[in-house]
């Protein structure tokens, strides 16, 4: 039996965070007072984008990954919930608008960017790469192949950037969308989502193999009863998230009236 305590200490994975970090200290650090002149340290943000690069890490580093890999559905898709709404969130909160404006609002860059970075356009990358990947073929050879699974984790976490995008924006050039869009934004997205969330959750069929023959490490615990858990598990926090993005946003505009009426 693969022993799922195993944790990943890959040079990609490894180098790739501490490069990230890197940059983010040399930027936030020696390169601020070029980038902006009398700005403090970013402390809040800083945190939150170093938190980021640790929830990477456990999420794809640790044993939830052997477990969500060879084991347990239900354990994949929570790394991949993981990955979503938290590390992703994390990471573009940590952004800084003086870190990165000066490369997104170049003139080469601002038409596409612009179209990438439509609520729409973000709705639909998230909710299509997300779909095609959870069809059986795909999702099997991700299972199957180290590299392609490294890919799949590497579309997730840059299609949860789009989805995020327009709430969280750390872009002046593109800023987040106004608070009445972000709010049907997420219901669209989260229509947009049912599809796979019933796919999981009501199908009568297994529908990854390696789960399906998978050896059982929780008693009393089917494919089945894991395949049920897993689209559940889904839908809820999913849902959960959305609900809790679609308060903010509405408070965010209560707020927003309620200052433009005391100005008045």
């Amino acid at each position: 039996m693969i022993d799922w305590r195993h944790w990943h200490n890959e040079p990609y994975l490894i180098g790739g965070l501490i490069l990230l970090g890197w940059l983010y200290a040399i930027l936030a650090g020696p390169l601020r007072p070029r980038l902006a002149p009398g700005t403090p340290y970013p402390r809040a943000r800083a945190a939150r984008f170093y938190a980021s690069l640790v929830v990477f890490y456990l999420t794809v580093g640790s044993p939830l990954d052997q477990i969500g890999e060879r084991f347990l559905l239900s354990a994949h898709m929570l790394q991949h919930q993981l990955l979503i709404y938290v590390a992703a969130s994390l990471f573009l909160s940590g952004l800084v608008p003086w870190m990165i404006d000066p490369v997104l609002g170049r003139p080469g860059l601002r038409r596409l960017l612009r179209f990438l970075t439509n609520p729409v356009i973000c709705g639909i990358i998230y909710t299509l790469v997300m779909s095609v990947w959870h069809m059986p073929a795909l999702y099997e050879w991700a299972l199957q192949n180290k590299l392609v699974h490294v890919a799949e984790h590497v579309l997730f976490f840059g299609a949860a950037l789009f989805y995020w995008w327009p709430l969280l924006s750390p872009s002046k050039a593109f800023p987040p969308a106004s608070h009445g869009t972000r709010m049907i934004y997420l219901v669209a997205v989260l229509i947009g989502m049912t599809p796979v969330f019933a796919y999981l959750t009501f199908s009568s069929d297994m529908l990854y193999p390696t789960y399906e023959y998978a050896p059982r490490i929780l008693p009393n615990f089917d494919a089945a009863a894991d395949q049920l858990l897993a689209g559940v598990m889904t839908q809820i926090i999913g849902a959960f998230v959305a609900m809790i993005a679609f308060s903010w946003s509405f408070y965010s505009w209560f707020q927003a009236g309620q200052r433009r009426d005391g100005s008045k």
